[in-house]
C-alpha cells in the first residue's frame, strides 16, 4: 500500500510528493504526460532553456514559498518587462508612467492622474456605483477609453475567443496600474526564473520517489484506487466524474517554436501582438529568461484556440455557467473519502505557481495534523 498516490507531477502533485516522501510517507506519482513538470515543463535546445507550454515566471511575497523552491535549484534575477505591439508602435507592460507618456504624453504623475480620471469619467457615470457587469465595463472604470481600445480589447478577445462584454469582470480585476516609470510587471517581493530550467527544480522535488510516466490513470483506476490510503487527484475534475454533469470549458493554445539563426531577434522575452488581424498574441524569446548570449535564438508564437476534449487546457472559463457546474463537481468531490482534489483543473481555477506551491502545503499539513 501506498500512503499517497498522486496523479498529475505538475507543481501541485511534486509539492505535496515531496512533503510527504520527506514525512517519511510512501509516495507513487502518477504522470500521463511523457515528462515531469506540468505546464511550467523546460526543454533544453540549443543550449536555452525552452518554456513548452508558455512563459512562466516565478513570482512572489510568500518567504516560505520562495525558500521552498530555491531550496532545490538557484533562482536568478530575472524581472517581467514584456512589450505590447499595437498598430505597429510598441508600449510598455504594465501600465505605467512610460505607458501613459507614449499614448497620452503625460510627463507627470499629476499629468497622468487627471488624464486617467478624465477617461473614466463616463464608464463610471454609466455604472453609478454598481459593479461592473463585464470585463469590458471592468477594464473601462479602471484605466479608461484609450488603454482599453489600444492595449485590451483586441488582445482579450483574440485570446478568450469572445468580446469582452461577454466576459466576466473578474479576469481583468487585478490589472496594474502605477504612477511610477517601473516597468516591472509584478509587485511581489521575489522573482525569478530558476537557473537551470523549470524540470531540473520538478526532478529535484522529486528524487527517491516513484514515478510513472505515459500512465494515464483512468486506464489503470480501479488497481491505483485499492493500493493507496489516499489519492491526491490533480487533474481535470469532470473527467474524474466521467463528465456527468457535462464538460467544463477552458481556453487552450498552441505553440509554433522555431530555431533562428540569429542571437537575438526581438531583444525581450515577452512581446504582446495586440492586433485582432495577427492570429498569436505573442512571442516568447526563450533566451532572454537567462540572459543568454547563445549564438542562436529559439522564439515561441502561443495561438490561442477553442478547447476541445483531445486539446490541453489552460485557462479555465470562469462565467456564472461554468461556475455553476463546477459547483456540481465539487459536490461530488466532497463525498469521495479517500480522494483529495486539488490543483487548477480540480479546483477550475486558475493559481499563479506560488499559489499552486502554497494551496499544496496547506493540503498536506491539513492531511497530517
Amino acid at each position: 500500500m501506498y500512503s499517497y498516490i498522486i496523479i498529475g507531477a505538475g507543481l501541485f502533485g511534486a509539492t505535496f510528493a515531496n512533503l510527504a516522501h520527506k514525512a517519511g510517507k510512501k509516495v507513487l506519482v502518477i504522470e500521463r504526460r511523457n515528462h515531469i513538470a506540468g505546464n511550467c515543463y523546460t526543454e533544453n535546445i540549443e543550449g536555452i532553456n525552452v518554456h513548452k507550454y508558455g512563459a512562466h515566471i516565478f513570482h512572489t511575497s510568500n518567504k516560505i514559498v520562495w525558500d521552498f523552491v530555491n531550496s532545490f535549484t538557484p533562482f536568478n534575477r530575472y524581472t517581467n518587462s514584456p512589450i505590447a505591439k499595437s498598430k505597429g508602435n510598441y508600449y510598455n507592460l504594465p501600465f505605467n508612467m512610460n505607458t501613459f507618456y507614449q499614448i497620452w504624453k503625460t510627463a507627470t504623475p499629476e499629468e497622468a492622474k487627471a488624464k486617467m480620471e478624465e477617461q473614466k469619467a463616463d464608464i463610471l457615470k454609466l455604472l453609478n456605483g454598481r459593479e461592473p457587469a463585464n470585463l469590458e465595463e471592468q477594464a473601462l472604470s479602471i484605466v479608461g477609453r484609450d488603454i482599453f481600445e489600444i492595449l485590451i480589447k483586441e488582445y482579450t478577445e483574440k485570446q478568450w475567443g469572445r468580446n469582452c462584454n461577454d466576459l466576466p469582470a473578474s479576469i481583468i480585476k487585478r490589472i496594474p496600474v502605477r504612477y511610477t516609470f517601473d516597468n516591472n510587471y509584478f509587485n511581489d517581493l521575489y522573482q525569478g526564473i530558476p537557473s537551470n530550467g523549470y524540470t531540473e527544480l520538478v526532478t529535484k522535488m522529486l528524487e527517491g520517489i516513484e514515478i510513472r510516466l505515459n500512465t494515464n490513470f483512468f486506464d489503470h483506476r480501479s488497481e491505483l484506487e485499492n493500493i493507496a490510503e489516499k489519492i491526491i487527484y490533480t487533474g481535470p475534475i469532470d473527467e474524474f466524474f466521467n463528465f456527468c454533469h457535462g464538460a467544463l470549458d477552458y481556453r487552450s493554445l498552441r505553440f509554433e517554436t522555431e530555431i533562428l539563426d540569429t542571437d537575438n531577434f526581438q531583444g525581450n522575452a515577452v512581446i504582446n501582438y495586440i492586433d485582432a488581424n495577427i492570429p498569436y498574441t505573442r512571442i516568447i524569446e526563450h533566451k532572454h529568461f537567462e540572459f543568454g548570449n547563445q549564438p542562436k535564438t529559439i522564439i515561441t508564437r502561443e495561438y490561442p484556440q477553442k478547447w476541445e476534449l483531445n486539446k490541453e487546457r489552460y485557462y479555465p472559463i470562469n462565467d456564472q455557467e461554468n461556475n455553476a457546474l463546477y459547483e456540481k463537481y465539487k459536490a461530488l468531490a466532497g463525498q469521495k473519502t479517500n480522494v483529495i482534489f486539488g490543483g487548477r483543473l480540480a479546483e477550475y481555477k486558475y493559481y499563479d505557481m506560488d499559489d499552486v506551491i502554497e494551496q499544496a502545503m496547506i493540503l498536506f499539513h491539513t492531511c497530517n495534523q
